[in-house]
């Protein structure tokens, strides 16, 4: 079975659609570790707040890239682990 021109086409679309959203992932988790580092640390409350609201609304964002790549990574590329994120972080530098 040959695949036709156009199909290798959208394969190659739709996996540098799911390493994209990887990538965010990698980046909005780099951002809430690096606000969760000052959460409370102001001694204003509103200050405190606003970084309060910002760590929550970045781990939104985390969970709802993360919930769009599960559906729309295929059964079989699915096996990717916690590791393998990791390391292709830390190649990275994130």
């Amino acid at each position: 079975m040959r695949k036709s021109k156009g199909s290798a086409l959208s394969d190659d679309y739709a996996r540098g659609r799911r390493d994209g959203l990887r990538l965010a992932l990698a980046v909005l988790a780099a951002e809430e570790e690096k606000w969760a580092a000052l959460l409370g640390e102001s001694s204003s409350w509103r200050t405190n707040a606003t970084r309060e609201v910002r760590h929550k609304a970045l781990q939104v964002a985390q969970t709802r890239l993360r919930t769009t790549l599960n559906r729309i990574t295929p059964k079989a590329e699915a096996s990717i682990t916690e590791d393998e994120l990791t390391a292709a972080l830390e190649e990275l530098g994130l």
